[in-house]
């Protein structure tokens, strides 16, 4: 019928079958409101894992290409050592185009893609002693499989972009069988309002949030993990 309801479901997983992933919160975005818009993600982020940690959910911090910041740190190392495994081969799973139009990159504070503005993960996200870093697919797939973990909870940005199309992230992990699970109260999307379908910026992210729930994985709040921890 083309008629989508919104199902909410209760689950209670293990811990240690758990893992949280950071992608692309990093120092400096190209577009200027990119870099603010993440700045303030980071501040609202930043005790969410930290509760996570502390209770045991491991972290992951994807800032990708910029891994040879951390080449030298026992995090970036941990997941580049994980013992090897055979990546499934993937699901096939369709979908129809994304709800906006992003193809002008998606700025909406005026400046024109893209440059490399990105040196690291902003300061504002601690990496802990025992947190991983990476961002290859197959490097994570390969540390989750280590540590058992099954549910993949992605944070981060952007939904259109990384948050879908990274190695490690959605449309990837999902299709080698992972069960990811979007943090949609901490993620944010690269779409100009002067675009398609001419709305505002957090209603074209709260479009892409359904297309992911329709089309790949379930959402859950921030406050809702935190509240669901041992």
């Amino acid at each position: 019928s083309g008629v989508w309801d919104e199902v909410t479901l209760m689950k209670e997983v293990p811990v240690a079958e758990v893992a949280i992933i950071i992608c692309d919160m990093w120092d400096k975005h190209w577009c200027e409101g990119a870099t603010e818009r993440c700045g303030a993600l980071a501040d609202k982020m930043s005790p969410v894992i930290k509760a996570a940690r502390v209770k045991g959910i491991q972290i992951i911090h994807a800032p990708s290409e910029t891994m040879n910041f951390y080449k030298d740190t026992p995090q970036r190392r941990r997941v580049m050592l994980a013992a090897p495994v055979e990546v499934p081969k993937p699901l096939e799973i369709s979908e129809p185009p994304l709800p906006i139009d992003d193809s002008d990159g998606g700025c909406d504070s005026g400046q024109k893609p893209w440059y490399k503005a990105w040196t690291r993960e902003t300061a504002k996200l601690d990496i802990g002693e025992f947190d991983g870093i990476s961002d290859n697919g197959q490097e994570v797939y390969r540390f989750l499989r280590q540590l058992g973990v099954k549910y993949l909870i992605v944070m981060g940005v952007h939904t259109n972009m990384c948050v879908l199309n990274r190695t490690f992230a959605i449309r990837q992990m999902t299709r080698w069988g992972i069960h990811c699970m979007l943090a949609r109260d901490l993620t944010d999307t690269m779409y100009n309002p002067q675009s398609r379908p001419f709305v505002s910026h957090d209603k074209g992210t709260e479009l892409v949030i359904a297309h992911i729930e329709k089309y790949w994985c379930p959402s859950l709040l921030s406050g809702d993990l935190v509240a669901g921890l041992p």
